[in-house]
């Protein structure tokens, strides 16, 4: 049997999420392509040769592109087994089988891909399995320098790869999407299998490499180990990785290690900076101790990259703009994409969120086209601030992100009656340029 694995969307990267289950259908001996989407148009001579179709669904942006994806491949081979697997496709699991997909899997799907193209078993776990981890296969993906590369301040570029040192997260954020899969469980990926996974990519011609994992630093001696190991083998590569802000705090002996074995930024969720919101998604931390996170990364050398929910059912116009007030006053206005700035709530299927009784009164009914629980602020100027913020910052923009800040300041004290009023604020802010990058920001 071929199979064919498809990816929509991955921020950017190489998808992980094929090359994984790549290595383990031609270790069995299988028949198997690779398509990434975001790259490539989708082959009907590929998709009509194949007998099972996989896609990756990792997270919603990826869910939402693969839904007309899915249509069009059963168009082309109505004969094939279409299987959606990834965090998203358990999440959505009664939608995608009403697009006619008829296997879902949830994101370790490895082990369940190569029994069902083997026809040993079409049956799916009912508990998360535990994987012997190998070597993911990136043959037959569009080549790394046709990915988002990492802009540096000295206006050069770098060819970026991507690997996950482990999977899952053992923390249960209220709010994640991860927990109703993962349920605070988390997997190591063995430092040997992480180390070949980069070394295959630096012969690809990557200088940096982002780790994916939800949090890097949900195994700190592991995480130790890794960078320690790639450090002594590439002196000169550089990565970045996603850290908690309160692991940033527990474990801030590391960061010194982080910096000196190349780490040039940490993107940390903070969310935001209101003390009731954090509590409301079971953060784990607190306004001050966003303050104290960037304050020990300064120290060491490092960059943070916050992102944010800004926009909540809690948010008032209040609360908004002390959120922009509080990053202009730590001096990270330029290591925030624009884009965080109208990052909206996504109460999406089996969510945490649902326990609360103010969600569970204020969300329509699950809606199938943005895979979510829409929901209306009580003020309708948060939602009016909201839209204009997103037509401003989400679109490309060549403005730098100071400029788009101050407009995105001018829209909010626009929104509180207060015309004129943030062009009194003097922005003394790093450069853009200052700030190393991935040129392709989204987060969702």
């Amino acid at each position: 049997m071929k199979v064919v694995l498809v990816s929509t969307y991955d921020l950017g990267r190489q998808p992980f999420g094929l090359a994984s289950p790549a290595a383990w259908l031609r270790r069995a001996g299988i028949d198997v392509e690779s398509i990434d989407l975001s790259r490539d148009k989708l082959r009907a001579d590929a998709i009509a040769g194949a007998g099972l179709i996989a896609v990756y669904l990792p997270m919603h942006t990826a869910t939402r592109l693969a839904l007309p994806v899915i249509d069009k491949v059963r168009a082309i081979n109505p004969a094939a087994t279409i299987c959606a697997y990834g965090l998203y496709a358990s999440l959505n699991e009664e939608l995608l089988r009403r697009h006619g997909v008829s296997i879902v899997l949830g994101p370790e799907a490895e082990a369940e891909l190569v029994a069902i193209a083997s026809g040993s078993s079409a049956a799916t776990a009912t508990t998360l399995p535990r994987l012997n981890f190998i070597q993911p296969d990136r043959s037959g993906l569009p080549s790394l320098d046709r990915y988002a590369s990492l802009q540096m301040p000295d206006g050069t570029r770098k060819i970026v790869g991507a690997t996950d040192a482990t999977r899952g997260c053992k923390h249960r954020c209220r709010h994640c999407p991860i927990v109703p899969v993962y349920d605070g469980q988390f997997r190591v990926v063995p430092v040997d299998v992480v180390l070949a996974d980069v070394r295959a990519q630096v012969g690809q011609g990557a200088t940096h490499i982002t780790f994916g994992d939800p949090d890097f630093f949900n195994g700190p001696t592991h995480a130790r180990r890794i960078v320690e190991s790639l450090h002594r083998e590439f002196p000169s590569l550089t990565y970045d990785a996603i850290i908690k802000v309160e692991h940033l705090l527990k474990h801030r002996d590391l960061l010194p290690v982080l910096a000196q074995t190349g780490c040039l930024f940490i993107t940390s969720a903070v969310e935001s900076v209101d003390d009731a919101v954090l509590a409301k998604l079971e953060k784990g931390h607190t306004r001050a101790d966003f303050t104290a996170a960037a304050e020990a990364c300064s120290e060491a050398g490092l960059t943070l990259v916050p992102t944010f929910v800004a926009f909540t059912p809690w948010t008032t116009l209040d609360s908004y703009i002390d959120l922009l007030d509080v990053v202009q006053n730590l001096g990270l206005v330029g290591n925030v994409a624009p884009i965080q700035w109208s990052i909206r709530l996504l109460v999406t299927w089996e969510s945490r969120l649902l326990e609360l009784d103010d969600i569970r009164a204020g969300v329509g009914p699950f809606d199938p086209i943005t895979l979510t629980y829409p929901w209306k602020h009580r003020d309708p100027r948060v939602d009016a601030l909201q839209q204009q913020i997103m037509a401003l910052a989400g679109v490309k923009l060549t403005r730098s992100r100071e400029d788009i800040f101050a407009a995105v300041r001018e829209l909010a004290h626009l929104a509180r009656g207060e015309a004129g009023r943030s062009r009194t604020i003097d922005l003394v802010l790093p450069s853009r340029a200052a700030i190393p990058y991935l040129n392709e920001p989204w987060y969702c």
